[in-house]
């Protein structure tokens, strides 16, 4: 399992348009066929704050993925409504192995 948590923080007067845009990519990215898991998470302290937590089942499925219609609009949509820029970390998934 290849697995990218993002972090992004959105400027506040987009958060509502943030989370419809998120809505549309998150629908379309769990159909694509290497995807196990696309979890769009708000921070419960500060709402500006999200992390995305992208599992795919391999590497080239993660990359295949940023090549996605939905994700490349997903991506030009919200580009100027981040206060800062989003920032992933790839892991290896341990548990579960299959």
């Amino acid at each position: 399992m290849y697995v990218t948590i993002v972090h992004a923080t959105v400027k506040p007067e987009k958060i509502d348009a943030f989370k419809e845009a998120c809505r549309v990519n998150h629908e379309n990215s769990i159909r694509e066929p290497g995807n196990i898991r696309f979890d769009i998470l708000q921070a419960a302290d500060d709402p500006a704050k999200f992390v995305f937590y992208e599992a795919y089942k391999t590497p080239q499925d993660a990359a295949a993925h940023k090549q996605t219609v939905h994700y490349l609009a997903w991506r030009d949509t919200v580009a100027d409504w981040m206060a800062e820029p989003r920032h992933g970390v790839v892991h290896h998934g341990v548990y579960p192995n299959s």
